[in-house]
């Protein structure tokens, strides 16, 4: 595995370019419209676009054999005069692309009828920033039997339900021509990505309909805008869900089985935004193409998916303290054993009783993920909201965490006893680390959650004092 773990790496040693070049699916030939040579785009306040590419991956006969191979059959945008280096850059993130369109494997026969699946993939920098490929996969349109394709868009933007809308855009003008998507995405690019809360509208022509009107609008709750919950609470019970969580936040080897591309993504994305405001900094591969499953044999920490035909093999790989979870029976296949016992046992109750409390009135995808996710940032109020406190700074604004004392300022043994594990981890390291550059905390959804704590814990003192 270490040598398959080199070799992944290095496929996907990126760095933040922009651009491509055209590539006309010989089945469907399209003549792009004239347009100035494109270097680069121009900064927008934002500071961000809202894609790199756009691809189409189709499935190719090999030249032996009755398998296919997948490849990348149409690209926007063009981009040329590259220096050697963006070039081989370019060529290492293409040549990731159609793995994880297609990570099935590569046997494949020609169908009459496919239901569409929307799915993600992350590809991760060596520098430790992430690209993510929201995918489209669809038959095309025609009659009789035919193979799937893909529509990706490549982007380091987190936001998979603004996504989701702009592939169905995409689909849309994909039933009418390729040619009518160009200027659809051409708008796309050179719009200015919404802040949090805001809206773009994007004007597109539509032959035989007209001119239309598209408008995309961010959560004003950015944090949760690339997850949804309902596909890991159809799945799994909270119990279960908080297992989970009680692993990843040791950092443990966890595995999510499941037939559906879709079901896997939102699952595994779910799963890792319950570590809010931490970030899973180990391999994360949402779908785990079919040549990748040695991953499973990693000794260091993984979260990863895994489509349900591959679980023997899954099952015969040497593994240890990994959690298995099958997301198609709502069970643990393989476990540690010590899952319950992992967090302190009130704030587990406190998470269960809040999960627990639901509505007659039918719940929006925000309301849903503010309801689920909400516990668990509470969570990590209660057990590490202080950290600032306890950053000690030079003349100069350097600061320097002084872990003994920040645990030792927990009163609850069972929670000390916690958080002196999860000081040791990864996830608090990288965050501890940017606390300490940081000379004022952020102003971020986090740091809010901390203040109203604190807050609540002042007027709870006063009233105590009045009673007395």
């Amino acid at each position: 595995m270490d040598g398959l773990g080199r070799r992944l790496r290095a496929s996907l040693r990126l760095k933040r370019g922009r651009g491509g070049s055209l590539q006309d699916n010989p089945r469907d030939p399209v003549k792009e419209p004239e347009r100035p040579q494109e270097h680069c785009l121009p900064a927008f306040a934002g500071g961000q676009h809202f894609f790199e590419y756009l691809l189409v991956v189709s499935l190719k006969k090999k030249s032996s054999g009755p398998d296919y191979e997948p490849t990348i059959t149409y690209q926007f945008p063009k981009r040329e005069n590259l220096l050697r280096g963006q070039q081989e850059e370019e060529e290492r993130l293409l040549g990731a692309i159609p793995l994880f369109c297609f990570p099935d494997g590569n046997e494949w026969a020609s169908l009459t009828e496919y239901p569409r699946e929307t799915f993600s993939f992350v590809l991760t920098n060596v520098d430790g920033s992430r690209k993510i490929g929201y995918c489209r996969r669809l038959l095309p349109t025609g009659r009789g039997p035919r193979l799937p394709k893909v529509y990706c868009i490549i982007s380091c933007i987190g936001c998979f339900g603004l996504f989701s809308k702009i592939l169905d855009e995409v689909e849309k003008r994909d039933q009418i021509s390729m040619a009518v998507i160009y200027p659809f995405m051409q708008g796309l690019r050179e719009a200015a990505f919404p802040a949090p809360g805001k809206t773009v509208t994007l004007k597109s022509f539509i032959p035989d309909s007209g001119t239309e009107f598209i408008s995309l609008t961010r959560p004003l709750d950015s944090h949760l805008e690339h997850v949804d919950f309902r596909s890991l609470l159809t799945c799994l019970s909270v119990e279960q869900i908080l297992q989970i969580f009680a692993s990843a936040v040791l950092e443990r080897r966890i595995i999510f089985l499941a037939e559906g591309l879709s079901t896997l993504s939102q699952c595994i994305h779910a799963a890792a935004a319950l570590l809010y405001p931490f970030s899973w900094a180990h391999t994360y591969i949402p779908v785990v193409p079919e040549r990748l499953l040695d991953t499973v044999c990693c000794p260091t920490p993984f979260m990863v998916g895994v489509q349900m035909r591959f679980q023997q093999q899954v099952m015969e790989s040497p593994m240890e303290e990994v959690l298995l979870v099958n997301l198609c029976e709502g069970t643990f296949l393989m476990s540690v054993g010590d899952e319950k016992e992992i967090l302190p046992p009130k704030l587990q109750d406190d998470i269960l009783d809040s999960l627990g409390q639901t509505t007659h009135e039918p719940w929006t995808s925000e309301q849903l993920n503010e309801h689920v996710s909400g516990p668990f940032v509470q969570f990590f109020v209660k057990t590490v909201g202080h950290y600032a406190s306890y950053i000690k700074r030079e003349a100069n604004g350097q600061g320097h965490f002084q872990e003994r004392a920040f645990y030792k300022a927990l009163n609850s043994k069972t929670i000390r006893r916690f958080v002196k594990k999860f000081v040791k981890t990864q996830l608090f390291s990288l965050f501890i680390q940017e606390a300490e550059k940081s000379q004022t905390p952020s102003a971020g959804y986090f740091q809010r959650k901390i203040l109203e704590y604190e807050e609540q814990k002042k007027h709870k003192k006063s009233r105590e004092k009045t009673v007395k």
